[in-house]
């Protein structure tokens, strides 16, 4: 069983975005693991594995447009059933 059961990706296309302010908030309040939060000041990619997705992308949505959502089921994944 994993620790942390949602693979969670998107973009934020926004202003003045700051991944490594992106990356510590994250980090500092979300539970997850795997965080990739890389770009540049107009648009990053969001990387990380959670059991609570919907507050990622919350925060997330708070920055800027989001898009490119992707929430998959890991566990799901490893039994061989789609995610």
């Amino acid at each position: 069983m994993l620790e942390y059961k949602f693979d969670t990706q998107l973009l934020i296309e926004g202003h003045d975005l700051d991944e490594d302010a992106i990356n510590d908030y994250i980090t500092e309040n979300f539970q997850g693991d795997s965080l990739l939060a890389v770009g540049d000041d107009e648009l990053i990619k969001i990387h990380y594995h959670t059991n609570e997705p919907w507050l990622v992308l919350a925060y997330c949505s708070t920055l800027g447009e989001i898009y490119d959502i992707v929430v998959e089921n890991m566990e799901r994944q490893e039994q061989g059933l789609k995610g």
